[in-house]
């Protein structure tokens, strides 16, 4: 049987999907960034920022999904001048994608690329992590995922990963976007080499540590409760330090967790950062964990009250939302993703960099649990449990209803390094820490090490789970 093969198909090349020398000179990669954008004054950042909104409020309107959001709030093309202009434009949440993905199947209409068609284009496909339902896709154009991986870059260089570096990327492999945009990052523009690991059901985290010791591992990239874990497991598992490993630096997404337990277990820095799926890094910490730098020439972000949606002043707290300057094929136009933060107030870092810092983040907004009318973030539960000692801060929290009257009650299971000893005093230290944080009346439940893992699952994912609202079933 002869097989005919079309040789009049039109395969699309990488390579000449866009332009590089042009776009490494707009989105400067490290070496080159630290000499430019990295130093420029605010009056230049401001112009290219307005240059590249303007650019992004054109392209917003050729797709389908924000011509119905905007005109259905009584916005017009030309409506939008500038920057100034920016609170004009409605914001919209992640409900909003899941709406156009529903009604525009299987990618929604928010997006400016698709598979195939006459002129098609090399395409990635990644997702969210898909906690509820089916992950959310993103398709990233060649353009976009090439800005993200120097914008990765930039982050791994400002921390101090040098050429020759050998990483284990502990996040994980799949469809979220983690590991797979790590791999890029490393090996297109830091000259490191990535140990593809990934998370726990991937590589078994004592094979991990086998790994760090065998091909001198000197950079591991992970959450931070993997992170912990991983430490715990070589110390009381398999009689290792990994202090012994000489690791440089750990990079994550450290937020409101106990970085210094971090830092002590492996006797290196940990960095944090902030990304999204959608996006890759906005924002990073430099080598004096002074806040984290927001990459400008590539995002705009302002932070907003969760309740109004006006812009609050710098220092106080409220949703990010995100705009982005770069992406052609998705844009972000003030997109809320209700992830917490606030902007730092005060001089420039003295790293040089001149880009406006972000605190942390705090937070999700959607996180956040009603319980007796009191709001809690699961986070700041853990934070009180990892500054006792005497847990390996791991922990998970159980609200439910309870007795005649459905008394909500929030239950903390924690995890106790030797329950003989310590569990009694755990518990009452921690139900009188917890209500002096909080400001809420919880019962803590010491319970021995491991015992949690199949509720959090820790030792097997990064989306580590820290809450069960059986509210909900009730």
């Amino acid at each position: 049987m002869n097989a005919s093969l079309d040789s009049n198909v039109n395969y699309p090349w990488l390579h000449k999907s866009f332009d590089i020398d042009r776009l490494v000179a707009d989105y400067p990669p490290p070496p080159t960034f630290f000499n430019g954008i990295f130093r420029a004054s605010r009056d230049e950042v401001r112009a290219l920022q307005e240059k590249r909104f303007l650019q992004t409020m054109k392209r917003g309107w050729e797709i389908a999904f924000f011509q119905r959001h905007w005109r259905g709030a009584g916005m017009q093309p030309g409506d939008i001048k500038g920057l100034d202009d920016l609170p004009k434009i409605p914001a919209y949440t992640v409900e909003h994608i899941r709406k156009s993905i529903e009604a525009h199947p299987p990618f929604g209409d928010f997006m400016g690329v698709a598979p195939g068609g006459p002129n098609p284009m090399p395409l990635v496909l990644q997702t969210s992590g898909g906690t509820t339902g089916l992950p959310r896709p993103m398709l990233y154009s060649p353009h976009d995922r090439e800005v993200m991986a120097i914008l990765g870059a930039r982050r791994y260089a400002m921390q101090g990963m040098m050429p020759g570096d050998m990483v284990l990327v502990a996040f994980s492999l799949g469809l979220s976007n983690g590991g797979m945009a790590n791999r890029e990052i490393l090996w297109k523009y830091t000259g490191a080499v990535p140990v593809m690991t990934g998370g726990g059901a991937t590589t078994p985290t004592r094979r991990q540590i086998e790994i760090c010791k065998a091909w001198g591992i000197n950079v591991v990239l992970a959450f931070p409760s993997y992170l912990r874990h991983m430490a715990l497991v070589a110390r009381d598992e398999m009689g290792i330090d990994v202090r012994d490993f000489k690791v440089r630096m750990l990079g994550s997404h450290i937020g409101i967790e106990d970085r210094k337990t971090i830092e002590e277990l492996w006797g290196a820095p940990c960095y944090d950062s902030y990304g999204t799926h959608e996006n890759g890094t906005l924002a990073t910490e430099c080598k004096l964990q002074n806040g984290m730098h927001i990459n400008e020439d590539a995002f705009l972000l302002e932070i907003a009250d969760p309740e109004t949606g006006a812009v609050v002043e710098d220092g106080e707290r409220g949703s990010l939302h995100i705009t982005t300057l770069f992406r052609d094929s998705a844009p972000q136009i003030r997109f809320n993703i209700n992830d917490v933060s606030s902007y730092m107030t005060g001089p420039d870092c003295p790293c040089g960099c001149t880009f406006r810092r972000l605190t942390k983040i705090y937070g999700r907004n959607d996180n956040m649990i009603k319980v007796r009318g009191v709001n809690v973030f699961p986070e700041a539960v853990g934070v009180t449990v990892a500054a006792d000692t005497r847990t390996n801060g791991e922990f998970f929290c159980i609200i439910e209803r309870v007795g005649e009257s459905g008394r909500e009650e929030l239950t903390v299971m924690a995890e106790v390094r030797d329950m003989a000893a310590h569990s009694g005093a755990v518990k009452e230290d921690l139900e009188r820490r917890l209500k002096e944080v909080i400001g809420l009346r919880t019962t803590v439940v010491p319970v021995g090490l491991k015992e949690l893992d199949p509720h959090t699952g820790t030792s097997q994912t990064s989306k580590v789970k820290r809450l069960l609202d059986k509210r909900k079933a009730t």
